[in-house]
């Protein structure tokens, strides 16, 4: 009686170390996937940004902004180009900064605050690429439309018809908002996808009691 009660506290030590040998590679697990999945978002902020690069390089437009005689036109343009830059550009080394605390953070709890962190930081830039999208939209039409004299024609024929004006407002909206519903489609798929496992990996962090 006595050597099965010895056994059986023995089977009980065994089992706890089993428990927590179990949760500690749990947590191996959802650290490498969290690890995985921030570098990810950090891979395609960097992909995002050199293909707007790129696009800007192959697409000048200076030409139609030149025909507005407008310059300041021209310089609130660019200086919201650079302004995008510098702020995308700290998205990504905060992106990067994130990557690297969640890559060698140990504790379960900051890696919790760090996968929030992290969630929060992408929905940030995502708000403010679909609010600078449709800045730089409304910006642009407007430009093209008011200051370039191949417009004029257009111009007055609309100001003396209130039925075309209403039409071609209507259809200056449809065409921002339907812009903007591609990015934000595009923004959900990439990192909307990435985002909901990475809450996932949180949900689960949760369930391990350390």
């Amino acid at each position: 009686m006595k050597e099965l009660d010895l056994l059986k506290k023995d089977w009980k030590k065994n089992a706890n170390s089993f428990a927590q040998i179990s949760e500690i590679e749990i947590y191996n697990m959802i650290h490498k996937k969290s690890s995985s999945i921030v570098k990810w978002i950090l891979i395609i902020s960097i992909l995002e940004i050199s293909f707007w690069t790129f696009s800007n390089i192959f697409i000048n437009t200076d030409d139609v902004l030149q025909k507005t005689n407008h310059p300041e036109i021209v310089y609130a343009l660019e200086f919201l180009t650079y302004f995008n830059y510098i702020v995308v550009l700290f998205f990504v080394f905060i992106f990067y900064k994130n990557y690297r605390t969640i890559s060698t953070t140990v504790a379960t709890k900051s890696l919790m605050s760090a996968i929030l962190r992290t969630r929060k930081t992408v929905q940030y830039y995502v708000w403010y690429n679909l609010g600078m999208i449709l800045i730089t939209a409304i910006l642009s039409i407007f430009a093209a439309f008011v200051y370039n004299p191949d417009m004029a024609f257009l111009k007055e024929k609309i100001a003396n018809n209130g039925k075309a004006m209403f039409l071609t407002i209507s259809i200056l909206i449809v065409v921002i908002l339907s812009f903007l519903g591609v990015f934000w489609c595009f923004y959900r798929l990439l990192y909307g996808t990435l985002l909901r496992r990475l809450y996932a990996n949180y949900k689960e962090l949760k369930k391990i009691d350390f």
